[in-house]
């Protein structure tokens, strides 16, 4: 059908939509396997065209349902910030023959907790027990929301915070965790040189702290702590863009070692993660862009190394900044300091999670890689993405890099991860509207079998085919037009299991999860567009 009203005039001022099906589709009658990854059913990918909207379509297992979308309005919200996903500059919809509407602020990175006792804007309220919270990637200032699971709809959302304590405005934010031994919430913020880490108060409001004369500037998104306090973080810095169309890595893995797990304000040591070459036996380290090296190192025999399956590689850590010596408080640039240090660099790595079941000695991370079907990086030097394990010795300190999956056309772009059980974990995809056009293919999310050899074994098992909502369509369509703010086609994020455990004992990667067990949930954000965020659960016809 067409849409009509308001919709059909703003989409005359881009395309023509077209809605095929309904919101969201599941498969036949489950089988009661739901809570095993390993026999979701797989799904064909939603196919981009011109105009069209397409619903999500899940394995044959599981069901979704929405829990917060972008035009939910703010528990204590202000006439700057109203919605949970939209700013107060505009309509939620393009005017009448313009390509004008608000700003979306695209929720990003979930973090599921079960606390108790909290308050929102309205004290006569109980907010109950469960809540879901995020960082905003977009928009015209950053801030904090939590989804009251519990709540009515006048209370389904809270806006946490939009300022610092000190008064100045916060920043768009990425990735978020929660730390246990400092009782904080730890957000990141993927703005390169600008880019930080801020830590927050889960309690209503939210007191926000930045962190940078610990963790410095970079661009920072996937962050973790380990069972010792220590705070992963993983960062995502595009590289220069060489020909053709790939982009030298430029992007490093973190670990900051605090001097007080309960205190991250009282410094610590900030470390990147460095992988010994094969073929030289010395680190792998950035490699210069000049008249000798056009390219830099985005076709070197140690890139080509990394995306290689059954290949292995020593790593150690080196430090880039450590407040003990550099007592003066102020900001730096950790990408330039890890580069300075030795480090290696990756092609945007993005997120990073332990394995349950491995006492926080395997670490897995995903690479974007470059998004573009163009690309002369993909066949070989992962350009499509990938995903890597890091196995860590007892102390931490040194450790082996193999690599777990490189992508191709159909599976690009990896992003966000989470562990489904012991064994499977989810990948989802950021593969961008460039990439979607070249391949005709919206992003998909993808069960990863930890014990399998994906050198000859059949690719990731697609379980959510991400489809495009009407706002993302007439977005897609207005994309580029002088003096339009906002993205384009929907794309993957947030995604995320928990069983809402804020103690230490429930760092993620302590416990395996249970899927769908009655405390173990599993969330996503379906990022631009309407912003709808959903709970994924059994499907029972």
């Amino acid at each position: 059908m067409r849409i009509t009203t308001s919709r059909a005039v703003a989409a005359s001022v881009a395309v023509s939509v077209v809605v095929a099906g309904g919101l969201a589709t599941a498969g036949a009658q489950a089988d009661g396997s739901a809570g095993n990854p390993g026999t979701w059913t797989g799904v064909p990918a939603a196919t981009k065209a011109a105009g069209l909207t397409v619903p999500n379509a899940l394995s044959a297992q599981l069901a979704e349902h929405v829990v917060a979308q972008g035009s939910t309005p703010l528990d204590g919200g202000t006439a700057a910030i109203p919605f949970y996903g939209y700013d107060g500059n505009g309509s939620l919809l393009p005017a009448p023959n313009t390509n004008v509407e608000a700003s979306k602020t695209e929720p990003d990175k979930n973090t599921y907790l079960v606390l108790k006792g909290q308050t929102g804007a309205d004290p006569a309220y109980n907010y109950g027990t469960h809540f879901l919270f995020q960082g905003h990637e977009t928009g015209t200032r950053g801030y904090l929301t939590r989804i009251n699971l519990d709540a009515d709809a006048a209370h389904r959302v809270t806006l946490m915070a939009d300022s610092y304590t000190s008064g100045s405005v916060l920043p768009t934010w990425d990735g978020s965790t929660y730390n246990p031994f400092a009782k904080q919430l730890l957000l990141t913020a993927e703005g390169g040189s600008l880019g930080g880490v801020s830590q927050a108060t889960a309690t209503y409001p939210s007191k926000v702290v930045s962190l940078a004369a610990e963790f410095g500037k970079a661009g920072y998104e996937g962050i973790q702590n380990d069972r010792d306090g220590n705070v992963w973080v993983v960062e995502d810095a595009g590289g220069t863009t060489v020909p053709t169309s790939a982009k030298v890595p430029n992007s490093y893995i973190f670990r900051f070692t605090p001097v007080d797990k309960s205190d991250l304000t009282k410094g610590g040591k900030l470390q990147a993660l460095q992988v010994t070459s094969l073929q030289t036996k010395t680190p792998i380290t950035y490699g210069p862009i000049d008249a000798t090296h056009p390219t830099g190192n985005a076709f070197s025999a140690d890139t080509a190394d990394l995306h290689t399956y059954g290949k292995t590689f020593a790593t150690g850590w080196v430090t880039v900044h450590d407040t003990a010596t550099d007592t003066s408080g102020a900001n730096f640039d950790a990408n330039l300091a890890a580069r300075a240090a030795g480090a290696t660099p990756f092609k945007r790595p993005e997120n990073g999670v332990f394995r349950p079941g491995s006492d926080f000695s395997e670490f897995f991370f995903t690479e974007t890689g470059d998004t573009n079907a163009t690309s002369t990086a993909n066949a070989g030097f992962g350009g499509w993405g990938s995903i890597f394990k890091l196995s860590l010795n007892s102390s931490g300190d040194k450790g082996k890099l193999s690599l777990v999956y490189t992508g191709d056309a159909e599976h690009a772009g990896f992003d966000n991860i989470t562990f489904l059980s012991n064994r499977y974990f989810a990948v989802v995809e950021d593969a961008g509207d460039g990439l979607h056009t070249q391949r005709a293919k919206l992003d998909s999310a993808y069960v990863v079998d930890t014990k399998a050899d994906y050198s000859t074994a059949p690719a990731p098992t697609r379980f959510i085919a991400e489809g495009r909502d009407v706002s993302a369509t007439i977005d897609s369509g207005l994309s580029g037009s002088t003096g339009f703010q906002n993205e384009g086609d929907n794309e993957i994020t947030g995604i995320h299991v928990s069983d809402g455990d804020a103690s230490v004992g429930g760092i993620l990667g302590a416990k395996t999860p249970q899927l769908f067990d009655g405390a173990w949930r599993l969330f996503w954000t379906q990022q631009h567009g309407d912003n709808y965020t959903w709970e994924i659960t059994p499907f029972k016809g």
